[in-house]
């Protein structure tokens, strides 16, 4: 059984970055959104190389050609698109390239968040099942009866409200492909703590022995 995937996203200091590489943290996130108090400029993105850890920008109000711009400029491996963007924008940026994300409170059924996956799975590489109806990083958990025998078209990413409290029940209740982390791991917006992520790591079935070691 492959392990579940962890993504940690809002990342705003260079300390953080690096201790989500020595953990093992699978994907890097960096939010362009100027609306959130995690955004961070490009060239802040940028500094980090690719290869410990895939680096994901979370785009929401951009046109396609800006999110192409400043995927060029940051370095990244892969677009979050969290705006509610449609298949000819996934298609713009690169279907290989992009996360979208839905809102399956929002859907409002299971048939619903099906049929929004399929129409969706041949314009990204992934999907991420965020709470609540838009937005992110508010640090509420999703319901998961909307997720409890869904099949996805695509492997997915779980979000809301994830840390060491949550995730062994996040878990319990659903197998996603990977966590997305965010507030959940923060003593204050942007700042991450770095034994949160270590927990979560460990309760996803990393082999964490100690800070600085990768799984």
């Amino acid at each position: 059984m492959n392990p579940v995937r962890i993504k940690v996203c809002g990342l705003t200091r260079s300390q953080d970055v690096l201790a989500c590489q020595d953990l093992g943290v699978d994907f890097l996130g960096f939010i362009f959104h100027s609306g959130s108090p995690r955004c961070v400029d490009p060239s802040f993105a940028a500094r980090f190389q690719r290869g410990r850890g895939l680096k994901v920008g979370l785009f929401v109000r951009q046109t396609a050609d800006e999110v192409n711009r400043i995927m060029d400029l940051a370095g990244l491996d892969l677009a979050q698109l969290h705006g509610g963007q449609d298949r000819g924008f996934c298609r713009a940026v690169g279907p290989e390239r992009v996360v979208k994300v839905l809102w399956p409170e929002a859907l409002g059924s299971r048939q619903a968040l099906e049929a929004e996956a399929a129409a969706f799975a041949d314009c990204c590489r992934y999907l991420l099942l965020d709470a609540g109806s838009a937005g992110g990083g508010h640090g509420r958990s999703i319901d998961a009866t909307y997720l409890q025998q869904a099949v996805m078209p695509k492997d997915w990413f779980l979000a809301g409200g994830l840390g060491p409290d949550t995730v062994a029940a996040a878990l319990a209740a659903c197998a996603p492909f990977g966590l997305d982390c965010n507030s959940g791991v923060e003593d204050a917006p942007g700042i991450k703590n770095p034994d949160k992520i270590a927990q979560v790591l460990r309760l996803a079935g990393r082999n964490i022995q100690q800070r600085g070691e990768r799984s």
